[in-house]
């Protein structure tokens, strides 16, 4: 058993749940996932660290996507604590088992940073959204200053190792457009190291 497996077994999701959870992504979870309404798809749903967020009550059904089954555990706890069942499909984003169009909302939060190929990624979620279904992002990204953005550089090769394949530079409106949505983009620095801060969200419509 090699260390490297052994670490994104059994630190890896510990480490990405503490980080996630930090009060101020928290809040911004909370300006995007109340929002979400009908049958709802997540995509990277890792912990469920989404979950205590959801209108329940606006809510008719909930699938989780997430390829790290060792995520599980912890969304199902969280699961039965928001008393929201989730279906949990243990595949990647970039080719969903999923019929066309059934979806009114699809989430992404803390996840396009990570998916290899998000483009491919956002347009399965394309896909999958009925005709006036939204998409719900909150992610970190790409910096607008010059400095910020040469210290994610730098950093990017010793961080994702540690991070789960992390991107730390992803410019995420354009990655939204170039996978064919009309995103309504908010954005700016939330309090931590400025490499990871900088955060884009809103939503965003097929087009």
């Amino acid at each position: 058993m090699s260390h490297g497996n052994w670490y994104e077994r059994n630190v890896l999701p510990w480490l990405i749940d503490l980080a996630c959870g930090m009060k101020s992504v928290g809040e911004q979870r909370m300006k995007v996932i109340p929002q979400a309404q009908g049958r709802v798809l997540e995509i990277g749903i890792g912990t469920g660290l989404n979950l205590p967020f959801y209108d329940a009550g606006r809510v008719r059904e909930l699938v989780g996507v997430e390829p790290s089954l060792r995520m599980h555990r912890l969304m199902l706890k969280r699961s039965r604590a928001a008393r929201l069942p989730v279906e949990i499909v243990g595949i990647t984003a970039e080719k969903l088992p999923l019929a066309d169009a059934v979806f009114d909302t699809v989430v992404s939060t803390y996840t396009l940073c990570t998916i290899p190929d998000p483009v491919a990624a956002l347009r399965e979620v394309r896909r999958v959204l009925a005709p006036g279904g939204r998409l719900l992002f909150s992610e970190h990204g790409r910096a607008p200053d010059e400095n910020v953005r040469k210290w994610q550089g730098r950093i990017q090769p010793f961080w994702s190792p540690l991070a789960g394949g992390c991107k730390l530079d992803r410019d995420i409106p354009a990655i939204l457009r170039e996978a064919g949505f009309d995103p309504q983009v908010q954005s700016m620095y939330i309090p931590g190291p400025r490499i990871v801060s900088y955060h884009y969200w809103g939503e965003a419509i097929a087009v």
